[in-house]
């Protein structure tokens, strides 16, 4: 039986790709911090979806993951959608600080009670949703960006060390653009993204396993010619103003 588990699974990304998890016939729990977001995921088949809050801000919040995952009867797909980011150009500290809680600390709570869990329970599959924003460090959203290339960094670590201990764990990154989600609303957003689109293509990325998956072809593009500067143009690269 296909047994997985989404985490910030209330909007977005997580929500759609749920949705998607439970129409194929998946085994799926699902975490938020609003629980009554979850209900209309849950009514799609109430015998095989189960719901666990879950703040990955909260110190102790992989006893209540440990409950999900005893309520499905192990796990063997952990999605990974819990992030937040703002532009933040007058470097606000509230800001700063609270993206850094949610996407590395609350990131690497989560990520490691999973890897412990599936190195002792037969391996299974880890897949996050990151950014391509974590390709440089971006001025006009430096925690965000400097978060999600930890992102990055740390699965890449993580898989190096599954093989070094002869895991059988599977990664995925997933590194999507812009996306037409509750966390971009009041922008102006160049090349944006519907939501639909993005599931489908993670859907994909999941299904073969892809170890990482930049969405869409325009972004990888845009990417490669990132990766090509040097950092004396790049700090001198003006991103579109949202």
């Amino acid at each position: 039986m296909k047994k997985a588990i989404v985490m910030g699974a209330s909007s977005g990304i997580g929500y759609a790709v749920a949705k998607r998890l439970i129409e194929d016939g998946w085994t799926v729990g699902l975490s938020a911090r609003r629980l009554e977001l979850l209900e209309p995921l849950k009514q799609l088949a109430p015998n095989r979806v189960f719901t666990q809050q879950v703040d990955v801000n909260d110190f102790n919040a992989t006893a209540p993951l440990s409950q999900l995952i005893d309520r499905l009867e192990g796990v063997n797909l952990y999605f990974h959608a819990s992030g937040i980011g703002k532009q933040n150009r007058l470097l606000d500290e509230t800001i700063e600080l609270a993206t850094l809680e949610t996407n590395v600390m609350g990131f690497a709570r989560m990520i490691d009670f999973v890897f412990n869990y599936m190195a002792q329970h037969d391996g299974g599959h880890i897949a996050v949703v990151s950014s391509v924003a974590g390709t440089k460090g971006m001025g006009s959203a430096a925690s965000y960006s400097a978060s999600k290339a930890f992102q990055n960094t740390y699965i890449q670590a993580l898989d190096q060390l599954a093989m070094m201990r002869n895991l059988h764990i599977n990664f995925t990154d997933i590194r999507p653009g812009f996306v037409d989600t509750a966390l971009l609303t009041g922008g102006n957003y160049p090349m944006l993204m519907q939501v639909d689109r993005v599931a489908d293509s993670i859907m994909r990325a999941l299904k073969y396993k892809k170890r990482v998956r930049i969405i869409d072809w325009r972004y990888r593009l845009l990417i490669l010619v990132w990766r090509m500067l040097p950092n004396w143009l790049w700090r001198r690269f003006k991103l579109q103003k949202a």
